[in-house]
């Protein structure tokens, strides 16, 4: 599958052939996976089930260039790093102008730090960023089954007091009937966080509008999760995928805070479901959140990924080029 092309004037009298960029859907699933397969990207960004999800709340688009696959986000205003064969840093300048004269952005991240060490060269047309706030926490899943060591002895106290206070629970698979149920739970811890700040209360309201559209498409986009029930009520649950050979990815997880230790015992009993599907998790970002990186650094990762932005110095060509 190809995207159409179109034509697109760079410079007096030289005309170059790009691809349209493309919105994400269902029968691109194939394509994009077949990169994945082939890829291996540990990033959650470039897993299809959370591209497709978010691409309204993030405006996502894909094309390709020079048989790689490339991903730009219009919100942050950014392409991805190209999934495929590595490009050198002049075939990356190449792709910056060409972001550019598609009227994008020129710059592109998700670089990991061994990228940016291995190609000095890189600082001749970039500005390199480390950015901490997007690093993705990577957990082994035995280790959070069984949380051994004194880091994580709080944890097992905590799921210890949760099943001696709630003897009757149960975890349970999602299917397509408990549905309707996690959403709800998900609306009502939506509403607790509209008392939050604005900003935090439009985060929640994108991560539903997201979570919808996963519901909407569960089995097709190969979404599997569990809920954490006491007696007949919903106090937690978890939505996950596959994002590359070794890794799945946890993308939706809440827990009633009513329910001390709920949150650790949803946490244990997803690596638990998947300890045999896979060797770590990968529990995406703390975007720089005090409370939300405390609680994921509590958990003693494995290691994080920490992506690099290439910020393109030649920005005044690239704009010049465009008009």
């Amino acid at each position: 599958m190809q995207a159409r092309c179109e034509k697109v004037a760079c410079e007096p009298e030289q005309y170059i052939t790009f691809p349209t960029p493309c919105r994400f859907k269902l029968a691109d699933q194939e394509l994009i996976r077949s990169y994945i397969d082939r890829f291996n990207p540990e990033s959650c960004e470039f897993n299809f089930s959370n591209l497709f999800c978010w691409q309204e709340v993030y405006d996502y688009s894909w094309f390709t260039f020079k048989g790689r696959l490339v991903i730009y986000d219009g919100v942050n205003k950014c392409g991805f790093m190209p999934l495929g064969e590595t490009l050198l840093p002049d075939e990356l300048q190449e792709l910056s102008h060409q972001l550019a004269c598609m009227g994008f952005e020129p710059d592109i991240s998700i670089f990991p730090k061994e990228f940016v060490v291995a190609h000095p060269g890189l600082e001749q047309f970039y500005t390199i960023r480390e950015e901490r706030d997007h690093a993705e926490y990577i957990y082994r899943v035995d280790r959070l089954v069984d949380l051994t060591g004194v880091k994580l002895h709080k944890k097992r106290n905590l799921i210890s007091q949760f099943k001696r206070k709630n003897q009757e629970y149960s975890v349970i698979p999602l299917k397509s009937l408990d549905l309707s149920t996690v959403l709800d739970f998900a609306r009502q811890w939506l509403e607790a966080g509209n008392n939050l700040s604005n900003n935090l209360s439009k985060d929640l309201n994108d991560e539903l509008k997201a979570m919808e559209k996963a519901f909407d498409h569960f089995d097709s986009l190969g979404f599997e999760g569990i809920g954490l029930w006491v007696k007949d009520r919903l106090v937690a649950f978890s939505v996950f995928s596959r994002l590359n050979h070794d890794t799945y990815n946890v993308q939706f997880e809440k827990s009633d805070m009513a329910f001390k230790g709920a949150a650790q015992v949803i946490n244990q009993e997803t690596a638990m479901y998947l300890q045999n599907k896979c060797l770590y998790l990968n529990r995406e970002q703390d975007l720089g959140i005090k409370g939300l990186r405390q609680a994921k650094l509590s958990y003693d990762p494995e290691r994080l990924i920490v992506p690099h932005t290439l910020i393109f110095k030649d920005r005044n060509h690239s704009i010049r080029s465009i008009r």
